[in-house]
């Protein structure tokens, strides 16, 4: 694709949502980040269906993850669902997340990192990052690193190709961070409260879907060309959400107004998660690194795939090891241990 016109997402937003992929998931554990509603609780819905041994829905509220879990049971008779706390806007917790899983998880055969926020805005986390930052693109990124080791794993004990699944936006396509990038510490300038003017927030979702894209594209660079783990990223598409919950006055007239001429379900939206997840069987390696958009391999912006997308993606990577490796140590471990140092580029 490349490029994204409004005519072209309109033309995509419109077209027909092809049917759910299905696959054998006995025996297979999935975590979905955002598990309790929208996209991640029908992504839910479809796993269940396919018998996974375990599907894990990790949410941020106790009591919202309870009345999910319920609602599944109950709406398709699984009962291989658990629920399982994480609040993204806390690296603690996301750190006692992963090392819950790494003692007591087992096979990890699928992640996909849903959970997003979209506000106009600045606020900041207990740890001092801007909200979005952090429970957009920091703590996925986190979980993503610290599991990667238990899919490794997995790939190894049950010789299969477990996948790790970033739900990104075809918003990455009109984010304005592309046209002007921050200079010196990307993310610290980003998250800067004098940095972060209205008019830079109004773009915030879009960037932070961007900021998601160069990160998948990095780690699957990291992992390489032969690794049994299949990194991909899935546009669901504009769904009903509880997404833009936050925003307030006009722009939330716009976004209703929106929803009503043009927004897929959202278990529309799930089965593109479910297509990343465990969609074209039959030519796996087609996915690895791969933007996906309408159940097919589609291509990411020119930015994230092109020269210049690709300095700053290899400078977002040093970035954000540097920042999670002084959250958690475990992350420059698994750095080291798992992932390759890609060539230097020509210049």
């Amino acid at each position: 694709m490349g490029k994204l016109t409004i005519l072209g997402f309109l033309r995509e937003q419109l077209s027909a949502v092809p049917p759910v992929s299905k696959a054998d998931l006995i025996g297979k554990t999935v975590i979905l980040i955002g598990a309790n509603t929208g996209l991640g609780f029908e992504a839910c819905k479809h796993f269940a269906l396919m018998n996974a041994g375990r599907v894990i829905m990790a949410c941020r509220s106790k009591d919202k993850g309870e009345a999910a879990l319920e609602k599944l049971q109950t709406e398709t008779g699984y009962k291989g669902a658990e629920l399982w706390i994480v609040d993204l806007s806390k690296f603690s917790s996301v750190v006692a997340f992963v090392d819950k899983f790494e003692q007591e998880g087992g096979r990890l055969d699928i992640l996909v990192a849903n959970a997003a926020t979209a506000t106009l805005e600045y606020s900041t986390t207990p740890d001092g990052w801007e909200s979005s930052l952090q429970v957009n693109c920091m703590s996925l990124f986190l979980i993503s690193l610290r599991l990667l080791p238990q899919m490794l794993k997995t790939a190894t004990d049950y010789a299969t190709r477990p996948r790790l699944v970033t739900v990104t936006s075809e918003l990455h396509f009109w984010a304005k961070i592309a046209e002007t990038m921050p200079e010196g510490d990307i993310y610290k300038t980003l998250s800067n409260k004098e940095y972060c003017t209205p008019s830079v927030l109004a773009h915030r979702y879009p960037d932070t879907k961007l900021l998601d894209v160069l990160f998948y594209l990095a780690l699957n660079e990291h992992l390489g060309a032969d690794s049994p783990v299949i990194v991909n990223g899935v546009n669901p598409g504009f769904c009903y959400s509880e997404l833009r919950r936050d925003i307030t006055g006009f722009q939330s007239m716009i976004a209703r107004l929106a929803e009503r001429l043009i927004a897929r379900t959202s278990e529309e939206g799930s089965r593109q998660l479910i297509y990343a997840a465990v969609g074209g069987a039959d030519d796996e390696d087609q996915l690895r690194g791969a933007y996906i958009s309408c159940a097919q391999v589609s291509e990411a912006s020119d930015f994230a795939i092109g020269a210049e997308g690709r300095v700053v993606r290899d400078k977002l990577w040093v970035e954000v090891v540097d920042i999670l490796s002084a959250v958690d140590p475990r992350v420059r471990e698994v750095t080291e241990k798992h992932l390759l140092t890609p060539p230097e580029r020509a210049p």
